[in-house]
C-alpha cells in the first residue's frame, strides 16, 4: 500500500473537502474555516479552470494536502506531461479516467513515478476514475452501450487501473465492497457520492452515508455541498467525521 494510505488512520485525514467554489476567496474562506478539523481538500475543474495551480498553492500554504480531481483523458502522452506538472505541484493524489486505457494509465503511473524521482520527493498517489457517481445502470447501458451491471464495468476497469500500475480507484459507494473483495486490502478506494442521512442527492445517483461508506472500507471520503453549502461548515463536517469514526 502506497505510504500515503497506510498513514492515513483517523476519521480527520479519511476526509476529504470539495472545494467546487468559483473563486480563490471563497475557497481561502472554507479551508481556513475548517483548519483544525479538516486536513485534505479536493480541487476540481471549476475552481482549477478559474484559478489555476494558485488554488493548489492555497491550500498548501494553509498546510492542508491537495486531491486534484482533474480527470486527465488523453492520449498517452498528453496524459504523461499532465502527470509530471501535477507532480510538480505536490498533491497529494490526482486522477485519470480508467476509460483511457491501459496505455494512458501507464504513461501516467510512469511519469509520475519519474517526476517524483527528479524532485526527491514521494509520488502522489494515482488513481482511477471509473463509473461517475451521476451515473446509473440504465444510462450507462442506453448512453454509452456497455452490456454490464455498473458493479461488473467498474471492476472491470479497476483490474485495468491495476494492471497498469496505479494506486487505487474513485467509485461509488455502491461498489466499495466488491472492489475491496476483489483487489484487497492495499487497494486505495476514494468514495464521492457521500450524503448525510436523509440529506438530497442532488444530482448524485450512486450515494450512501458517510458511515456506510467507511463502513463498507472506502479509504477517502470525498464530500462537498453537504458541507460548503451548509450554514455552518464546521458543524456539517463535524457530525461527517463522527459518521466516519462510527
Amino acid at each position: 500500500m502506497p505510504a500515503q494510505a497506510r498513514e492515513n488512520v483517523t476519521a480527520r485525514d479519511r476526509l476529504i473537502v470539495a472545494l467546487d467554489v468559483d473563486t480563490l476567496g471563497a475557497a481561502e474562506r472554507l479551508v481556513e474555516g475548517l483548519q483544525g478539523l479538516v486536513t485534505r481538500f479536493k480541487i476540481g475543474s471549476q475552481l482549477f479552470t478559474a484559478c489555476g495551480p494558485a488554488a493548489v498553492e492555497a491550500v498548501q500554504k494553509r498546510g492542508a494536502e491537495v486531491f486534484l480531481d482533474l480527470k486527465y483523458h488523453d492520449i498517452p502522452n498528453t496524459v504523461a506531461g499532465a502527470a509530471r506538472e501535477a507532480t510538480r505541484l505536490g498533491v497529494l493524489m490526482f486522477n485519470v479516467h480508467a476509460s483511457g486505457g491501459v496505455a494512458m494509465m501507464r504513461a501516467a503511473a510512469a511519469a509520475t513515478v519519474a517526476a517524483a524521482k527528479e524532485l526527491a520527493r514521494r509520488p502522489p498517489l494515482v488513481i482511477a476514475v471509473t463509473v461517475l457517481t451521476s451515473m446509473d445502470r440504465a444510462a450507462l447501458q442506453r448512453e454509452l452501450g456497455v452490456p454490464s451491471s455498473v458493479e461488473g464495468h467498474v471492476l472491470q476497469l479497476c483490474q485495468l487501473a491495476r494492471q497498469a500500475g496505479l494506486d487505487g480507484c474513485v467509485a461509488s459507494p455502491q461498489e466499495i465492497r466488491a472492489i475491496r473483495n476483489n483487489l484487497g486490502r492495499d487497494w486505495v478506494i476514494v468514495t464521492p457520492g457521500v450524503r448525510p442521512a436523509g440529506a438530497q442527492a442532488d444530482d448524485q445517483a450512486r450515494i450512501a452515508t458517510a458511515g456506510a461508506a467507511a463502513g463498507a472500507g472506502a479509504h477517502y471520503l470525498v464530500v462537498g455541498r453537504p458541507i460548503t453549502g451548509s450554514p455552518d461548515p464546521v458543524k456539517a463536517a463535524e457530525s461527517i467525521l463522527v459518521e466516519i469514526d462510527a
